[in-house]
């Protein structure tokens, strides 16, 4: 397929022109690479598996309204490589159904034919903010959500018949309008207007039916993630039957799957409305042996009762802190799939298992982001029991055959329990470096998105600034700058 005409301009592809066989041989070669780094077993590694489609894989878009060029005419469509403010239109995007682009082509026009204003992110002024188009890749539903602040009037009746004039290829099931007056440059729901249909699409995967809202998290590639599901559930021996804890388990995918085969399935998500998804999709489904918590896993598995034959984990891009991989180990289950979005988190992650007694059994990578720098990592893990027990003398000092004095001081100071980083430490930071005073409701909103355990609790509740006021784009990444400071990431 030709080279898109916006890869110029769009940041999306990484590889865009590149032929598929070399992707793949760069994306395997970066996740052997990371695990060698760590002394990872690279002999169980399996190499990469391809994604079933190159193209018109993507059943979410997620667009923004703006310009190319300041004050230049209104685009729809992906950032700029390199820039926060210029947006280019992707009218032609080879990574999502070409229903996908008509919508936005149409939606666009409509709004430049109307005299509508992009919201700026500067000024927060304008009307056009974001338009989101998801897909059921294997129900053909799609859900077309239009987000607009509420500064004047958007005429939804005329733009419900601009969609409606779209010829299309897919079942419109919804047309939705969000009014968003947030300021923070994100798609938050301040109200919901259903225009057409319903606030939600259906989605099939291995026989199950997933009720997807409008800002429900789902996997991206539907197809690829289901070969990936087969295999990474086809690893534990003794799946059957057992009592199963998915942890990070988001909307419960892989926790209501895992219902199918296991004896009890537990799911436990930070996010409290991909829980009430996912509680309700096993309704729908019928399955009354999982049960979802809301919360941090951390805190979690203290209040959860049974313990688990197996452990399946599908952590989000900064791995599992060790704080959570302690909890996990402790229960010495003989068991760990391990699914990953980012290798090098993971070989950090199962350079630590490894130290506990867990080896790499499996290791297997999944293409399931084609024509970008993305990769999964699919790991099975096997408790390895000590056989016997072995005494060692050992005697220190400068003489041949001794360890010397320095290497105990070394390690004493790499072993030293780490200062615990509190908010006072990151604002006086932030202070020093940037003269800027920066809430604490700013960086535990920061800390959270990233999925750091906060080490105290930070009481947001009771103002009104607090409930709708959000830390600005340079104020995310100062605070992002303090926390790679202190090594939280």
């Amino acid at each position: 397929m030709k080279i898109c005409k916006d890869d110029r301009y769009c940041g999306g592809c990484t590889y865009q022109g590149v032929p598929y066989e070399e992707q793949l041989a760069e994306k395997d070669r970066q996740v052997r690479d990371l695990l060698k780094a760590k002394n990872i077993d690279i002999g169980v590694y399996t190499g990469i598996e391809p994604s079933p489609s190159q193209y018109r894989y993507r059943n979410k878009m997620e667009y923004t309204f703006g310009d190319l060029v300041k004050d230049g005419e209104m685009t729809l469509g992906m950032h700029r490589k390199g820039s926060f403010m210029s947006i280019v239109t992707v009218d032609e995007c080879q990574l999502v159904h070409e229903d996908f682009n008509k919508v936005l082509k149409s939606t666009l026009a409509f709004c430049i034919a109307k005299g509508y204003e992009k919201y700026h992110k500067k000024s927060h002024k304008g009307l056009m903010r974001n338009l989101i188009v998801r897909l059921g890749q294997n129900t053909g539903e799609l859900l077309i959500n239009i987000v607009t602040s509420s500064q004047s009037e958007f005429d939804e009746d005329e733009y419900l018949a601009c969609i409606e004039d779209i010829d299309l290829e897919n079942d419109v099931v919804g047309v939705l309008h969000t009014i968003n007056d947030n300021i923070a440059d994100a798609v938050n729901c301040d109200k919901l207007r259903v225009l057409r249909g319903r606030d939600f699409y259906m989605e099939k995967i291995k026989g199950l039916d997933f009720k997807v809202s409008a800002f429900s998290f789902f996997q991206t590639n539907v197809r690829a993630v289901e070969k990936l599901y087969d295999y990474a559930l086809s690893l534990p021996e003794n799946f059957s039957g057992s009592t199963v804890f998915d942890l990070y388990s988001g909307t419960g995918t892989i926790t209501q799957i895992m219902a199918l085969k296991a004896g009890k399935a537990i799911g436990i998500e930070l996010v409290e409305d991909s829980v009430e998804a996912a509680e309700a999709n096993a309704r729908l489904n019928k399955l009354s042996n999982c049960s979802f918590f809301v919360g941090d896993v951390f805190e979690k598995l203290d209040e959860i009762r049974e313990k688990p034959d197996v452990i399946v984990v599908d952590p989000p891009r900064i791995g599992i802190k060790p704080d959570a991989l302690d909890k996990i180990i402790a229960y010495g289950v003989e068991e760990i799939v391990y699914i990953s979005c980012n290798p090098k988190t993971l070989a950090e992650n199962l350079y630590y298992l490894k130290y506990y007694g867990y080896e790499p059994k499996n290791i297997k990578a999944f293409d399931n982001f084609p024509n970008t720098s993305h990769v999964e990592t699919v790991v099975l893990l096997s408790h390895k029991k000590p056989d016997s027990r072995i005494n060692v003398k050992a005697e220190f000092g400068d003489e041949n055959g001794k360890f010397p004095i320095e290497s105990i001081a070394e390690k004493a100071e790499e072993y030293k329990p780490k200062e615990k980083v509190t908010y006072k430490m990151i604002q006086s930071y932030i202070k020093e470096k940037y003269n800027l005073k920066m809430h604490t409701a700013y960086i535990a909103e920061v800390k959270r998105s990233l999925g750091i355990q906060m080490q105290i609790e930070v009481k947001t509740e009771g103002t009104s600034q607090n409930k709708r006021s959000h830390p600005s784009k340079e104020k995310v990444e100062i605070i992002k700058d303090a926390l790679l400071h202190f090594n939280l990431i």
